[in-house]
């Protein structure tokens, strides 16, 4: 079974790779073109069913046979941090604005947390895995009748204002797990893969396939 990642970031892509190892992950643009969805949802949930029935229906339309023995998976995924009322929580993505990289999203945080002469602050992730799949592909039913499920994983800990390590992205340098005293990017990936909200999250998804 091939899991087709709604998606085209290559570190997700990697990620997913070693969550689901049992499973070949590829990214939706090896079956249809490439196109912007648009995450109009109000929680990780939402966004990441958005991003699934979306991908799901895109592949329907080029690749349809594809779907047979495919399930789509989407994430959608970010940190919050109490002291900031939860933020940048769904907007994780584009905390620093439209078009924000990973590395401008980073340092707002980090300003925002220096802002209030923090050296560290609770902090957690969130991780909703959405599937979406054929119903009956084995009876063949049509290819528009999806079924569609999530799963929620979370990881908490504390965000620090000077960012360490380099095996990882997003906010992975500010943030140390619970029960560790090195960053998400200082943990190897054996570690990060085994206690990540994705992880979690995917241990829960993998029930849905």
């Amino acid at each position: 079974m091939t899991l087709i990642l709604a998606s085209g970031n290559k570190h997700k892509i990697k990620e997913f790779g070693e969550i689901f190892s049992g499973f070949r992950v590829a990214p939706y643009t090896d079956f249809a073109p490439s196109f912007e969805i648009n995450e109009n949802g109000t929680s990780f949930k939402e966004n990441a069913l958005i991003k699934a029935r979306a991908v799901f229906e895109r592949v329907a339309a080029n690749s349809p046979n594809a779907l047979l023995d495919s399930i789509v998976i989407a994430d959608d995924s970010g940190i919050s941090l109490p002291i900031l009322n939860n933020a940048p929580g769904i907007f994780s993505a584009r905390f620093a604005g439209v078009g924000a990289s990973d590395l401008d999203n980073l340092n707002k945080l980090i300003a925002e947390i220096k802002a209030r002469n923090l050296a560290e602050t609770p902090a957690f992730y969130t991780a909703v895995i959405a599937v979406a799949r054929k119903i009956g592909a084995s009876r063949g039913e049509k290819i528009g009748e999806i079924y569609a499920a999530s799963a929620h994983g979370w990881l908490y800990g504390v965000a620090i204002a000077a960012p360490r390590g380099k095996n990882g992205f997003g906010y992975d340098p500010i943030f140390i797990p619970e029960g560790y005293d090195q960053t998400l990017a200082e943990l190897s990936s054996e570690t990060k893969t085994r206690i990540s909200h994705r992880a979690r999250a995917a241990m829960l998804a993998a029930k849905l396939f």
